[in-house]
């Protein structure tokens, strides 16, 4: 859901507040055991926590973020934000349980743990509670509302004003809905002097450009912010924005994920993440090389395919062989004796005859995906993202919107991929889930699509 800029700050300002409420928990968790004779001062207060702090401090506000504790903040009821600090507190237990059996840090001191979440839990509450309770008294206080002017034609006016959240509007007083078809821009100009207005609303749906522009000429030149309604353009997907080029205001029109520190965080983590996976995965690397050469001897190791990345700019995707070496010789005659299981222009054979002994074997467990960790940390490929397609099933697409599927990075892993649902016969499914996956991406949906892929690998339900 797109937020304004001031939402977007408010919202990064409460993350940075509850971040530092995170810390200073842990803070006074250690202080505390101090206090009480279980620790050695000269051990300093940190000892065996920075690991803790280190996962806390950052996570704990993005994961509030994906239990929607900073949505609703003026109507929000107490037992709402309690459930979700209770959920958002038990998946940080979690993942600091994982990372201590994992990466062995069993030293921790127990207590300022236990303590820490405690007051975690207690710090978010009463910050929570303190900042309704702030803006509450601020709805209720008509002298601090934002003064607004509607503006447009007809009953525009008061379809935009229905249309918006009733979470932002509780903080505006509308001080008058002006009529751009029937009243002259003077008048406006004496209304934003007499009324301290601070902001006037356009509807231009249908409003003449000409009009709205002398109308935004009246609010700059007294310094009032002039916002105005995008909905004269009709987009079903795409989310309007405003940037520059140069020195030009540009209205943009996106429906991907807009560039920000999650994009750029799921940029690291892909690449940091990709590294360390192939030093940790290098024995399985070992056994397919050894079982391909045994199995299929005289052939290559890997197997490279020119597929389609971003927007559709080709590269070289990886993979161990799991076919006999003329397999993509052999395409149009295994299509013609047994057919396509998937309905559109990607090929799909459960059973399909190219595949050796041991190259089953390998796909089953998705041990063949391992060299696209190489894609990876190259940056042509993410770890969750649309499956890549070859180029000539790209180019056989019958709806332009399937393209849209190209509007992000190709990845190992997806939503169908990490449910094990190999059983999709149909490309307009498998489009429509890597199109919903765009369109609702987040760090939280990434994180949660990788943690379903572990059991679907372990299992043998991966991809075939």
């Amino acid at each position: 859901m797109a937020i304004s800029r001031k939402d977007s700050f408010t919202l990064q300002v409460l993350q940075l507040s509850d971040a530092l409420l995170v810390w200073f928990a842990f803070w006074l968790g250690g202080t505390i055991r101090l206090w009480m004779g279980l620790g050695n001062p000269e051990e300093g207060l940190w000892a065996s926590m920075n690991w803790v702090l280190y996962i806390a401090v950052p996570f704990t506000p993005l994961i509030l973020e994906r239990f929607n504790f900073y949505d609703h903040l003026r109507h929000k009821a107490t037992s709402t934000s309690m459930g979700q600090i209770l959920r958002a507190l038990a998946v940080l237990v979690l993942i600091l349980g994982v990372f201590a059996v994992f990466a062995r840090e069993m030293d921790t001191r127990r207590l300022v743990l236990g303590l820490g979440i405690v007051l975690v839990f207690f710090l978010l509450f009463i910050r929570d509670r303190a900042t309704y309770v702030w803006l509450r008294r601020r709805i209720e206080n008509e002298a601090s509302k934002e003064r607004i002017i509607i503006a447009g034609s007809g009953h525009e006016m008061e379809e935009l004003y229905a249309e918006l959240d009733p979470e932002i509007t509780a903080s505006w007083k509308v001080v008058d809905n002006f009529d751009l078809g029937k009243r002259d821009v003077v008048e406006l100009f004496a209304i934003l002097k007499e009324k301290s207005v601070s902001r006037v609303v356009f509807s231009a749906k249908n409003t003449e450009f000409e009009k709205v522009a002398r109308a935004v000429e009246a609010c700059e030149l007294q310094g009032v912010e002039a916002w105005i309604a995008a909905s004269f353009i009709r987009s079903q997907i795409a989310r309007p924005v405003f940037d520059v080029i140069g020195s030009k205001p540009m209205l943009v029109l996106r429906s991907t994920p807009e560039l920000s520190w999650e994009l750029m965080v799921k940029e690291i983590f892909d690449r940091v993440s990709a590294v360390v996976i192939i030093l940790l995965s290098l024995p399985l690397w070992v056994l397919a090389a050894i079982g391909i050469m045994i199995k299929s001897p005289g052939a290559p190791i890997f197997f490279s395919q020119m597929r389609a990345g971003r927007y559709g700019q080709p590269f070289r995707m990886w993979k161990f062989r799991t076919m006999v070496a003329n397999a993509e010789e052999l395409l149009e005659k295994i299509k013609a004796e047994h057919g396509n299981q998937m309905e559109g222009p990607v090929f799909k054979l459960q059973n399909d005859p190219r595949i050796f002994p041991f190259g089953e074997f390998l796909r089953k467990y998705s041990i063949d995906e391992l060299p696209q960790l190489l894609n990876v940390v190259t940056g042509e490929m993410s770890l969750v993202g649309p499956r890549p397609l070859p180029l000539y099933e790209v180019e056989a697409f019958c709806e332009l919107s399937h393209r849209r599927r190209l509007s992000v990075k190709p990845g190992i892993t997806c939503e169908w991929q990490a449910g094990g649902r190999n059983s999709i016969s149909n490309f307009e499914d498998w489009v429509a889930m890597d199109l919903k996956y765009i369109d609702n991406w987040s760090l939280w949906l990434d994180f949660k699509i990788l943690l379903r892929t572990i059991p679907a690998v372990l299992f043998g339900k991966g991809a075939n």
